[in-house]
């Protein structure tokens, strides 16, 4: 029994060390699999971040071009705030000539009817004195008291319209 223990030993040893060998095989297989799937992922993940930066890049180019755009409306909306300020400016101002020469027309055509009643009042005394002097040298009345007048026709000064008025015509 001596000598076949020292062979059963050394091959048990010789066993055990195929068997760790095998061990190791297997683990560096796995292992290899594992790195070689961990390469794939990494493969993938660097596309998905090759393509994320693309992305990037067009979403940079794209909110570029909209802040552009946006710059680009908020000074057109300023131009077009600052014109229609100066239309109503104008517009007011334009009212307010309108309505001075409206006030300055009535004003006008006040002061012509104050005349005219004036002068007819002033007729009136006239034929009142020329009738009193007739009757005085017994001459025959020229007028007998009822008077036309020809009525008159008012002529209306056409005002000219300010610019953004409308014409009613």
């Amino acid at each position: 029994m001596a000598p076949s223990a020292p062979r059963t030993r050394a091959t048990a040893a010789l066993r055990m060390k195929q068997i760790a060998l095998d061990n190791q095989d297997r683990t560096i297989r796995r292992l290899r699999a594992q790195l070689a799937t961990e390469r794939r992922g990494l493969a993938a993940t660097k596309k998905e971040l090759e393509d994320t930066q693309v992305a990037l890049e067009a979403s940079h180019k794209v909110i570029a071009g909209l802040t552009e755009i946006g710059l680009s409306m908020s000074k057109r909306i300023e131009r077009m705030k600052v014109r229609n300020q100066k239309v109503r400016s104008n517009h007011v101002e334009c009212h307010h000539k309108f309505q001075a020469r409206i006030h300055e027309a009535e004003d006008s055509m006040q002061a012509q009817h104050l005349l005219i009643e004036a002068l007819v009042d002033e007729k009136d005394s006239l034929l009142q004195t020329i009738h009193g002097l007739k009757e005085a040298n017994n001459a025959p009345a020229p007028f007998d008291g009822d008077w036309e007048e020809e009525p008159e026709e008012e002529e209306i000064e056409d005002i000219p319209l300010c610019e953004g008025e409308i014409d009613g015509e």
